[in-house]
């Protein structure tokens, strides 16, 4: 197994699993190399230069790829334009090719920010319209692992949540870290998604490992309001809801434009069996599992 991006949110989670299945993985790092999993090999890549993702598959000749690395500050690929195309398109579509002939399977991760956000609650069948640089280079990564392999899996999913050693903070660790001191968090009531915990999305990719759908499916969590999210996480820790405050993305400053409503329609993941955890529930377990990393 060969796991893209292995410190992010999403990554660390699958690396931990799948070494705990017996798995031989090998994992790649960009920055600080992380602690040691027992079971993982970690390679030091950078997408940012795309000469590096053919070299890797060639050396390791992995069976399956899951590819989540990615540069996902959305108002950063706004600004640079350049490395965002390098990482989220150009790396992609090399280390698709790469494995042609190699690799068995290969899972691209892609996000609910390739459509629009006029409507929600998208099905894999809607047309991707996307409305900034990041959501359009990660649609141009779709294209391309489509175009390069037969036996792969475009696996759009929404607003990962969650902690591990190299990854981001993001909304719901800053938020968690706030609520739990007793600060106030400004969330945009205006703004829809399906935000994921990044361990459950885990959970479903070894699920989809086994099975090995093809083309494009959504899994991911509930549709709630990034307000209603906290609001919530605030229940979970049970302080005061008020420590909420409800604020506009019509009025927010951003570099880049956001779908208004960019939640994911998952009723054909949940025909399949991939089914995440309803948003109470885990939440419950990303304030447990992820308070250290929220201080």
């Amino acid at each position: 197994m060969l796991v893209t991006g292995g410190t992010g949110l999403l990554g660390w989670s699958l690396v931990e699993r799948l070494a705990g299945r017996g798995f031989e993985v090998y994992a790649t790092y960009h920055a600080t190399r992380p602690p040691r999993v027992e079971g993982v090999s970690w390679v030091r890549v950078d997408f940012s230069d795309p000469h590096e993702a053919g070299p890797l598959v060639e050396s390791l000749r992995p069976e399956v790829v899951v590819h989540t690395a990615a540069y996902t500050d959305v108002d950063g690929c706004e600004v640079n334009k350049n490395l965002a195309l390098n990482v989220n398109y150009v790396s992609t579509r090399e280390l698709a090719r790469a494995c042609r002939g190699v690799c068995e399977y290969f899972v691209y991760v892609s996000t609910d920010y390739v459509f629009d956000g006029e409507k929600g609650l998208y099905r894999e069948s809607d047309d991707p319209n996307p409305l900034n640089y990041y959501g359009l280079t990660k649609l141009m990564g779709e294209v391309a692992v489509a175009a390069a392999l037969r036996d792969y899996l475009v696996l759009r999913t929404s607003g990962i949540y969650g902690c591990s050693p190299g990854g981001k903070r993001g909304f719901a660790l800053d938020a968690l870290g706030k609520l739990s001191r007793g600060r106030t968090v400004e969330a945009f009531v205006d703004q829809f998604l399906s935000p994921t915990y990044a361990p459950d999305l885990a959970g479903a990719i070894l699920r989809i490992l086994e099975a090995r759908p093809r083309g494009v499916l959504h899994v991911a969590g509930e549709r709630v309001s990034r307000y209603g999210f906290a609001v919530e996480l605030a229940r979970v820790l049970g302080v005061s809801e008020d420590l909420v405050k409800p604020a506009s993305i019509a009025s927010a400053v951003l570099k880049a434009r956001r779908p208004r409503d960019s939640s994911l329609d998952t009723s054909l993941a949940r025909s399949m069996g991939l089914e995440v955890r309803p948003l109470r529930e885990a939440l419950r377990a990303f304030a447990g599992e992820c308070a250290e990393y929220a201080r």
